[in-house]
């Protein structure tokens, strides 16, 4: 693979939990993963991106970092990690890892340090009057010790905020970076990345921000063929591009692209201000339908209204799941034939839905308790996947599963779906061999084939069609490759995505 690998990647993330048990606690963990590291090579993904695999008492998901220099004891260990790394390396999969510079774990080392020893406060922020921050879970950004002074934490009270003013923490993230990569992990996605800086007024985008990653750049150059990927929600296509110059972050995940609704005026005005911000810094797109973070996408797209916001998640909404599914399949193929890499969250080849109905008392999200139990939060999106058999827990493992799974998963699982050749899953991986052969890096070219229908030719030469309205539409000339769904003769039906040689 070469040292570009990553412009036109398909990258799968594993939220390790969730993705396989190997020992038969309930919990995911690496045993599981390695386990099934052939069935990812099989989909045909380039690469697997784990989240926080380090240790930590998971107050949230294990974005509250214990220790960078360790492996969280119910996955498993260091060593297997780096083995995990190996075995990956062995099939041609590259492996990304999370880093979360905002913040730390109320139980670090440092933080620690920190409660017994003034003096080592500076590695944080801690203030004798808090401001008026709220934060993003929901309540107060400040939390009192037992001194009077308060600090922060963006996120819950147990993820202090680390202070990048001093020259310390700096110096720690750089060894984190080098630590990995010389265990052999490809790539680092820096979590919340937007928000590391502080001032005493604002707390996100600012400009010293780009000093950090063009540091981290300088460390990733020093290995070869090691990306940084950046979670960067900001609403500023322009301001986002100052993360993706060519001394900073290699890719950044798009969020337009997943809060989009389901509509073709939208996407494409989404699709062409993409393109054109990552043309100025000459970094490729990313394409991203879900993530550990946000509603299913077959959820999402039976509802009436398809958009996504993090501050309206819009739970519990009605939504129409067979709609739904038609979508999800005409989004795949579009995410996928669009220049650039693409992400697949684990279970989105499956077409599995967002749990609803998770009883209260076995939520585990930071979100719905510092809600008040008015955010359900991101639990839905996390259940465990289905493997195979035909009740829980569908081989996920040997026991009862940390999240419970829905009684009507049979017909989902990875072994269900295998066995036939109209699943989402034959989709997927019919899709990510072709995008291997034709797609990815490269250019594309609008075609005009109506208002409801978004259509394009890559430099490959594969066609695109994808059809949002009511009604069916004619086929361009063609000979079809792949589609979401049945055709009706020469004619594109409505929520379907087709591809096209000629």
């Amino acid at each position: 693979m070469s040292d570009t690998w990553w412009r036109g990647a398909a990258i799968y993330q594993v939220y390790p939990r969730s993705f396989a048990d190997g020992n038969g606690d309930g919990v995911g963990d690496l045993a599981g993963l390695r386990a099934r590291l052939p069935y990812l090579a099989d989909l045909g993904v380039n690469a697997v991106w784990l989240t926080p695999w380090y240790p930590s008492p998971l107050a949230d998901g294990g974005y509250d970092v214990a220790d960078y220099r360790d492996i969280e004891p119910v996955f498993g260990t260091l060593e297997e990690a780096e083995t995990l790394i190996a075995e990956a390396h062995e099939l041609g999969l590259k492996i990304i890892i999370d880093v979360v510079p905002n913040h730390s774990s109320d139980q670090s080392a440092w933080f620690q340090e920190a409660l017994r020893d003034r003096s080592k406060r500076d590695r944080f922020w801690f203030r004798d009057e808090p401001n008026d921050w709220q934060s993003i879970f929901g309540g107060p950004a400040w939390t009192q010790v037992e001194d009077g002074q308060w600090y922060l934490h963006l996120f819950a009270p147990e993820q202090p905020d680390f202070n990048w003013d001093n020259p310390e923490v700096h110096q720690e993230f750089h060894d984190v970076l080098r630590f990995w990569f010389d265990r052999g992990v490809d790539g680092i996605r820096i979590d919340s990345a937007a928000l590391c800086v502080k001032s005493d007024t604002a707390f996100e985008d600012l400009d010293e921000v780009h000093d950090i990653y063009r540091s981290w750049r300088r460390v990733a150059d020093e290995y070869d063929e090691r990306i940084l990927v950046g979670e960067v929600w900001l609403p500023d296509q322009e301001r986002l591009s100052r993360y993706l110059r060519q001394d900073e972050m290699h890719t950044a995940f798009n969020f337009d692209f997943l809060s989009c609704p389901w509509d073709p005026a939208a996407l494409r005005q989404v699709i062409g201000r993409t393109l054109d911000m990552h043309a100025t810094v000459g970094a490729p797109p990313t394409w991203v339908l879900s993530n550990h973070d946000v509603a299913r996408v077959v959820t999402r797209y039976g509802r009436a209204d398809t958009s996504w916001a993090n501050n309206d998640r819009k739970d519990g909404a009605e939504t129409n799941l067979e709609l739904g599914y038609r979508r999800a399949r005409a989004a795949a193929l579009l995410a996928m034939a669009l220049p650039g890499g693409v992400y697949v969250y684990q279970g989105e080849e499956l077409g599995l839905p967002e749990v609803d109905d998770i009883p209260d008392e076995l939520r585990q999200d930071p979100m719905w308790t510092r809600s008040g139990h008015t955010v359900k939060g991101r639990d839905g999106c996390r259940v465990p996947l289905p493997w195979s058999g035909e009740e829980p827990p569908y081989g996920f493992g040997a026991g009862d599963t940390w999240l419970p799974q829905p009684e009507d998963w049979r017909k989902l699982t990875a072994e269900a779906q295998a066995a036939d050749l109209g699943s989402m899953l034959n989709l997927y991986r019919t899709a990510l061999r072709l995008r291997r052969e034709q797609l990815g890096d490269g250019t594309m070219e609008w075609l005009d084939l109506g208002a409801n229908v978004l259509a394009f030719t890559r430099d490959s030469g594969l066609t695109c069609v994808v059809n949002l309205g009511p009604s069916a539409v004619e086929l361009p000339p063609g000979e079809v490759v792949l589609s979401s769904g049945p055709l009706e003769g020469d004619h594109l039906p409505s929520d379907t995505a087709v591809w096209l040689t000629s």
